[in-house]
């Protein structure tokens, strides 16, 4: 039933004070009343007074948007301290400013860690010592998603705690061992619902997905009060760690409109996953027709080289589309802010999810710099871990190149894009749909490194340049020399025209340099061919694998860990 704050508050539990001793009813009677004080918000307590002046919902309301309806199962339900008048009857309490429990999305178990900033922002000192690390061991043991509701410090350190205590003390992992433990085994979604500081952001940064709302959620190692002191900047929480800056960075994955757009992105993403990496992904019933022929993709790409296309429009004519309520694709991108030259997202393919992995030309003309090498290889490990099979759409220029691209270490960059594409072991679709150059074209067009599932369209360009600049640097000596800018694009002219006839893809194929060139309109039908084949054929025994690797646990040797 949805939280309606308008009746809480008015009521104090009554448990009787006699005990007949011979039953437990008056202990559970004061279990009840005590539950009964911590699910409903004291509205005169300045903490929940401040969260609902920031437009923020209350941590319990939180759980009943984001979960199935009455799935909610509560460990440490009366976690906190409670507060007895002089014959032992309570009279309030002071909950735990972390909630924790088993719930569900569409019918699947997961494990919630949800903080309250009501209570002392989050802080340690508000807080029951490794109460969520120790739901975070739950989702691992029980091989179930973990879900993190981020607000404050989420249990990290306060300098009040030092009072409390009679001593400082030196800091320890606070649990996020058990976070990286939770990182190999189940999938780990993180929504950033407040001011996300210290052990938050930490904890936020470890995660397969993670998501801020815009205007409401900020990230940041230390507030503006303490940056302040350290470097003098005089910034607010926006300006220091807002969307804008943290949605374009990478180190968060995508942004939502209200907190409720957040849990839906949440749902979404784990609609896609398995709930370990010890099971297969989740196919699901799909009415779209395999053999679906789409009339547009004949067209979609310019024949005209220099003329941009919408990589996005591509891909939701190529994978399903649901008819329920209103038709509408299934692809869920993943990092649309961050690394913008990189596509990437999950989506379905008679009804198995896959990974999509893109280049948008209408971004720095597709070319990958230094935040689209880390999107790629992110996203890439991501599928791999999870036995995701990737549907690659393949339109790569090259690496960004200029002062910019080897000031942030592009090429650095890209060898991490090309190394988890290479050490990739789920099963890859390599589609080159326009243009593949030079070493970042080899990296996509050939992430087996010759071994690859793979075709083509008819307007495949590829090479280890791009004929029009690779021409300026083959014949530099014939071009400079000539005097006017009319003779020299004359003779610019003519040499491409020469290369012109090379240049077709068929050619290549002559040469079997390209397997097969297929007509863009059977890519759907294709792909998920493809797709029923590798969940029937190859992901069973992938998963096999991955059982031998991690163990009965879930706790990989030194060394095979997941790579953030």
């Amino acid at each position: 039933m949805p939280f309606d704050p308008s009746d809480q508050g008015k009521r104090k539990p009554h448990v009787s004070s006699k005990d007949d001793g011979t039953s437990w009813t008056h202990p559970l009677a004061e279990l009840r009343a005590q539950q009964s004080v911590i699910h409903a918000p004291n509205l005169k307590d300045p903490g929940y007074i401040r969260q609902k002046a920031n437009a923020k919902l209350w941590v319990r309301e939180r759980l009943t948007a984001l979960l199935d309806t009455d799935s909610f199962l509560e460990v440490g339900s009366i976690t906190g301290k409670p507060t007895v008048n002089d014959k032992g009857d309570l009279e309030g309490f002071t909950p735990a400013n972390s909630v924790t429990g088993w719930g569900r999305i569409r019918g699947r178990k997961v494990f919630v860690t949800a903080d309250d900033f009501s209570v002392r922002g989050g802080h340690a000192d508000g807080g029951i010592t490794m109460k969520a690390p120790y739901g975070e061991t739950l989702a691992v043991k029980a091989k179930v998603p973990l879900i993190r509701l981020l607000d404050g410090s989420s249990g990290g350190g306060s300098v009040a705690t030092y009072l409390t205590i009679g001593a400082t003390y030196i800091p320890t992992l606070a649990g996020l061992g058990r976070s990286m433990d939770a990182l190999n085994v189940v999938p780990v979604a993180s929504a950033l619902l407040g001011p996300v500081v210290g052990l938050a952001a930490a904890k936020a940064a470890i995660s397969h997905f993670s998501v801020m709302v815009k205007g409401l959620s900020q990230l940041f190692a230390a507030g503006p009060p303490v940056v302040r002191q350290a470097t003098f900047e005089d910034l607010s929480k926006e300006a220091l760690g807002g969307w804008e800056i943290h949605a374009t960075n990478g180190t968060v994955d995508n942004v939502a409109t209200s907190e409720l757009d957040a849990f839906l992105q949440i749902r979404s993403f784990l609609s896609y996953l398995p709930p370990s990496i010890f099971h297969l992904p989740p196919v699901i019933s799909s009415s779209d027709p395999t053999d679906r022929r789409e009339e547009e993709l004949i067209s979609l790409i310019p024949r005209r080289r220099a003329r941009p296309y919408d990589i996005r429009r591509l891909i939701h004519l190529i994978v399903d589309i649901s008819e329920q309520p209103s038709p509408t694709s299934s692809f869920f991108e993943i990092g649309a802010t961050w690394g913008r030259c990189i596509v990437t997202g999950f989506a379905r393919l008679a009804g198995r999810p896959i990974g999509v992995l893109s280049s948008d030309c209408m971004v720095s003309g597709g070319a990958i710099d230094a935040l689209g090498s880390q999107k790629t290889a992110r996203f890439v490990n991501l599928c791999n871990h999870f036995g995701l099979p990737i549907l690659n759409l393949v339109d790569q220029p090259g690496f960004a190149i200029g002062s910019l691209a080897e000031r942030t270490a592009t090429i650095r960059h890209g060898a991490s894009a090309m190394a988890a594409l290479y050490s990739a072991t789920n099963p890859i679709y390599t589609i080159i749909i326009r243009r593949a150059f030079g070493v970042a074209g080899g990296a996509f067009a050939h992430p087996d490194d010759g071994a690859d599932n793979r075709v083509a369209w008819p307007s495949g360009d590829w090479g280890s340049l791009p004929l029009e600049g690779g021409i300026e640097a083959a014949y530099k000596r014939q071009l400079d020399p000539v005097g006017s800018s009319e003779a020299r694009e004359k003779l610019m002219n003519d040499l491409l025209e020469k290369f012109e006839e090379v240049r077709s893809p068929m050619k290549t194929a002559h040469k079997f340099g390209v397997e097969e060139i297929i007509d863009p309109r059977d890519t759907r039908p294709l792909a998920c061919e493809w797709a029923v084949h590798v969940y029937e054929h190859l992901l069973p025994q992938l998963s096999i694998h991955k059982q031998a690797m991690y163990g009965v646990d879930g706790r990989p040797s030194t060394g095979r860990g997941y790579r953030l």
